[in-house]
């Protein structure tokens, strides 16, 4: 694939569609980058498997860690319309992510990104790529290999919070397990919220229960892959005093 490295020029001077906040707004380059510090990832299609699975998801789990490190915004550019952008921003549910719409491919073809892959059928695309804009300069990017298939080792949102705060502590990942009317369930919510820690909630029957932690009691909090406990143990965790 043929592709430009933008790193060093100025994003393209022209109009976008972009899907926020369940509406769609159309902006120039100017009013998005100026004067503000912008992380952007091109992918080669709305709900294909990477970018389903791996790109989107880990950009926005980041989100809040890279606001804390001075970023304004993420966008997720592709070459699709503007409602198959809002449809897959929804699936998706990726609240912290803004989904550009580059329909003609005229934002990816200014960067230098835009290229044929009418080998799969997609016709031309953007190439799969991350960059740090600060004030509409391109500081630094991250260019997949020009290697078959869809290549995906270094556009990641790992490497580029690692790049831009290398110290960076990355978000604990944290799943409750819950059955309704539970209200020890309820004050593993409440304390995860009063911590500012977001986490996953799964519904789980009692087999399912016993499975993965031997009781069938509720909730069942799992931290970084391992069981951590009840409510009381996740309080205690979060350095919380405990309340009933």
């Amino acid at each position: 694939m043929k592709t430009k490295d933008p790193q060093g020029n100025r994003v393209p001077d022209l109009e976008l569609k972009l899907v926020r906040d369940g509406r769609i707004e159309e902006l120039s380059t100017v009013e998005i980058f100026s004067k503000r510090t912008v992380i952007v990832f091109g992918l080669p299609g709305a709900f294909t498997p990477t970018c389903s699975n791996a790109h989107v998801p880990r950009f926005n789990e980041l989100a809040s860690t890279f606001k804390k490190h001075g970023v304004d915004e993420i966008l997720c550019v592709s070459v699709n319309d503007v409602f198959v952008m809002s449809a897959w921003k929804r699936e998706q549910e990726a609240d912290k992510l803004t989904f550009v719409a580059d329909g003609n491919g005229d934002f990816s073809r200014g960067l230098g990104f835009l290229v044929d892959r009418s080998d799969v059928g997609f016709g031309e695309r953007s190439w799969r790529y991350s960059m740090l804009v600060r004030d509409g300069v391109v500081e630094k990017t991250f260019i997949e290999p020009d290697v078959p298939g869809d290549p995906f080792e270094v556009s990641d949102a790992d490497t580029m919070l690692h790049h831009i705060a290398p110290e960076a502590k990355l978000p604990h990942d944290v799943l409750l397990l819950t059955r309704p009317g539970c209200r020890h369930c309820e004050r593993a919510r409440l304390a995860l919220q009063e911590a500012g820690v977001e986490w996953e909630e799964v519904p789980a029957n009692l087999r399912v229960l016993r499975a993965v932690s031997s009781t069938p009691t509720t909730p069942r909090v799992f931290v970084d892959g391992s069981l951590l406990g009840g409510a009381d143990d996740l309080i205690d965790w979060l350095g919380l005093e405990s309340a009933e």
